[in-house]
């Protein structure tokens, strides 16, 4: 009997073995007894460790189960794996670096932890941990590990390559999840979704957001005008099993009518109905006021026309599961960009660069933001982490924006991490944790000292994989 005959036996067999013990078959039966000893000699089944002998003769099956899974063992164990055989996962244990975690607790220092295929096993401080006996050892003395990011505002390609290079420019900045919203037409983003792409971050999407007619810009959202085709509209993404529902309330600059309360407010209950949470496209304060008091779960942006009153606040505070996403502006203040040359060619990075100069009314528009998101977070609102657009690199820059608004590196590094995980309800990601997907960075700096350390990461692990930045980049710059 060759391998793959064996093989096949075995995969007979433990589903007989099965049957049997569901069936509480005991052995008493002579003739299923006789069955199944004549299966055991013409293969080599695995023993079933769950399996209860009553008798004798199940002693007698489960010890030829026993001797025949060595004889597997050995035809199998000299050879090639076969495809079709469940091999053990790859052990490694990481140590010596400083750990944060995600969850807002102090940083471990001199942590270790385990990853067995594409989870976290044990997390915990170096020396304090069960390390399995043939792990791999890797030292991380004097970097920082954290978990990866997860944007929860971008707006993907439409065509399948040029998603995929976003996903993988993503993965290359630190990006483990990232949420297109809103202008994802057609199957596309759906089967990325369910992709699992080398070298890449992982995606979910709002398929077709939702807004009034907006004749001139993009027509991908759903445009409404009744309640009749808000309900249709909700009805449509719940079919699609989307992850969020995205609305655009907005009249950009009085060009065009925005969403009213009727209908934003029949949006919202439909979309509860369906379990589907809404993030809302905001302006103005007064429009944030009353999403809120319709049940709006999460803003895309903050609030961008005026300095916030006390009256939202307390809104807020009412309503303590809502997020909010800041989605900062330009700080409209020069800056080195030198550290793009990794991912941007160097004709386009001098544009970039030429173009970073002070600009007065953009700092005004983001000290608006800034204050605003200030005095949210010190409220307790639940801040996570998106960047807009599909340019990757914008997710070291929006941390960076974020504690230049006055929150600290840990309470961003939260946001962009567990929080944001939470508000897409993604409950394998966001924190290093046991049982958790392996998804985390090896940076080179601190960033609880400094976040502009976030840009120097050493390297990138999604799914228990090293992300192969080099290679990445190599086609990208030709560097």
């Amino acid at each position: 009997m060759n391998k793959n005959q064996i093989i096949g036996r075995v995969k007979q067999l433990h589903e007989e073995v099965s049957q049997i013990k569901e069936a509480e078959v005991t052995f008493s039966d002579e003739p299923a007894f006789s069955s199944f000893q004549q299966n055991i000699f013409n293969g080599y089944p695995r023993k079933e460790s769950s399996m209860h002998s009553v008798n004798s003769k199940s002693h007698h099956v489960m010890s030829l189960i026993s001797l025949f899974s060595i004889a597997l063992i050995l035809a199998t164990g000299c050879s090639t794996p076969d495809p079709e055989v469940p091999q053990m996962a790859a052990v490694t244990v990481f140590e010596g670096a400083r750990l944060i975690v995600g969850d807002g607790s102090e940083a471990i220092e001199d942590a270790a932890f385990i990853v067995e295929g594409d989870r976290f096993t044990a997390v915990g401080p170096t020396g304090q941990l069960d390390v399995p006996a043939g792990a791999t050892h890797v030292d991380l003395t004097g970097k920082t590990v954290m978990p990866a990011i997860i944007d929860t505002h971008k707006h993907l390609a439409t065509t399948r390559e040029d998603m995929v290079d976003q996903l993988q420019r993503m993965a290359y900045y630190g990006v483990g999840v990232a949420m297109s919203l809103g202008h994802d037409v057609g199957d596309l983003a759906f089967q990325v979704r369910e992709e699992t792409i080398p070298n890449a971050a992982r995606s979910r999407t709002a398929g077709r957001g939702i807004t009034m007619p907006e004749p001139g810009r993009s027509e991908e959202s759903y445009w409404i005008t009744s309640e009749e085709e808000a309900l249709q509209a909700i009805q449509e993404l719940a079919e699609r099993k989307v992850d969020l529902v995205k609305i655009w309330v907005d009249d950009r600059n009085g060009q065009h009518e925005k969403l009213s309360p009727a209908l934003y407010g029949a949006i919202i209950d439909e979309a509860h109905k369906h379990n589907l949470r809404v993030t809302a496209h905001i302006f103005t304060l007064e429009d944030a006021k009353g999403l809120l008091r319709a049940g709006i779960d999460a803003f895309a942006h903050g609030i961008r026309d005026q300095d916030i009153d006390e009256e939202v606040i307390e809104l807020f505070k009412e309503r303590p599961n809502v997020f909010l996403v800041p989605n900062l502006p330009d700080q409209g203040v020069a800056m080195d960009l030198s550290w793009l040359g990794q991912t941007v060619a160097a004709e386009e990075l001098q544009q970039l660069q030429e173009a970073n100069t002070d600009r007065p009314a953009l700092q005004e528009t983001f000290g608006i933001q800034a204050r605003n998101l200030a005095r949210l977070h010190a409220a307790g609102v639940r801040i996570a982490f998106g960047t807009d657009g599909g340019i990757a690199w914008r997710v070291p820059i929006e941390l960076e924006d974020m504690v230049a608004a006055g929150m600290s590196p840990a309470e961003v590094i939260t946001a962009a991490t567990r929080n944001s995980a939470e508000l897409l309800q993604l409950s394998d990601v966001g924190t290093v944790e046991a049982d958790k997907s392996a998804d985390f960075l090896v940076l080179d700096g601190n960033p609880l000292e400094d976040i502009t350390n976030t840009r120097r990461i050493a390297e990138v692990y999604l799914r228990g994989e090293k992300v192969d930045r080099a290679a990445l980049r190599a086609s990208w710059t030709g560097q």
